[in-house]
């Protein structure tokens, strides 16, 4: 079965047509599917039309969250109630193109475990298109995979890989990092992006500088989550081996006579020493703290306590 993940926030205008859509796109497959739609805090009538489709249809669940926790979340929540072997996300605005998911489906079974849509023709405004490349071609670097569009809303995955997921804050922008992290076979595949048709964007250019953050946080959990003491424990050597040699060039100053109390060279040697000791230090205690905690899930809120109601 196929699993279709919807993160909602007030798009109660395009619910119903969004629906229309998956039916066009999955029903002549022939396989059975279902919308998994998530209302994330929304405050106009988006709950009331996911209660009508509901209970016109066999295959939509609703989960409605408590309050708006953002995409992530509502993500998280989507992918803990679908059934499906194969899950898809698809954002609620129909901006991308849920014509787009039978290639998605296919190019997954070239034996990926993630596919995530490019936004090649983005229907953007130019500011946005300009950061997002910006940030995506930092971002792919620094991650070590090679994606044009991390954040495209539209994508699909093979259950194992939602199990494997743990969604929090913003990380929903990294989910190909993410996935990568944890040995995946991710691929990319370019897609449709249509101009908005109702409502407006909830992103401002302020997530950006956030975004950053998160990939920084990414990185460090991906790379260094299991070995703290090969980052920290080599600045701290760095470091200290900086002030080693400036302490060794100061004793020579000493011994050929000169007069070193007065000189900030000297200060600055023992600071370096200092400072790589305690990054060394760090490292080994972020050693010991991993070393007693087997692999857990990412710090989180309970689904179940943000989750108000499900129509399944």
């Amino acid at each position: 079965m196929i699993s279709v993940v919807v993160p909602i926030q007030n798009e109660e205008r395009t619910i119903a047509l969004l629906y229309e859509e998956l039916q066009a796109a999955l029903d002549p497959g022939g396989t059975e599917w279902e919308a998994v739609y998530v209302d994330d805090g929304s405050t106009d009538g988006s709950f009331a039309a996911l209660t009508r489709l509901h209970a016109g249809t066999s295959n939509v669940r609703v989960v409605r969250l408590r309050r708006n926790f953002g995409k992530a979340a509502a993500l998280a929540a989507g992918f803990a109630h679908a059934g499906g072997d194969t899950v898809i996300t698809i954002d609620g605005d129909l901006q991308d193109d849920a014509s787009e998911i039978p290639r998605l489906l296919a190019k997954l079974e070239e034996g990926f475990d993630l596919v995530s849509g490019w936004k090649a023709a983005r229907r953007d405004p130019f500011a946005r298109r300009l950061l997002s490349r910006l940030f995506n071609w930092t971002a792919s670097r620094i991650a070590g995979i090679r994606l044009h569009d991390m954040n495209c809303g539209l994508k699909a995955y093979r259950a194992d890989v939602t199990h494997s997921l743990r969604l929090y804050g913003e990380l929903h922008r990294f989910i190909p990092v993410l996935a990568h992290e944890r040995g995946f076979r991710v691929a990319e595949l370019p897609v449709n992006h249509r101009p908005r048709p109702h409502g407006r964007s909830r992103y401002g250019l302020e997530r950006y500088p956030r975004a950053f953050l998160d990939l920084l946080t990414v990185s460090f959990m991906g790379r260094y989550r299991h070995r703290p003491l090969h980052l920290f424990g080599t600045v701290g050597i760095l470091l200290g081996l900086a002030g080693f040699v400036v302490l060794v060039y100061m004793t020579v100053l000493k011994l050929a006579g000169n007069a070193i109390g007065h000189r900030p060279l000297l200060t600055l040697g023992v600071l370096l020493v200092v400072v790589g000791m305690q990054f060394f230090s760090l490292g080994l205690l972020g050693e010991l703290v991993t070393s007693h905690h087997a692999e857990r899930g990412a710090a989180r809120d309970s689904q179940d306590a943000r989750i108000d109601e499900v129509l399944a």
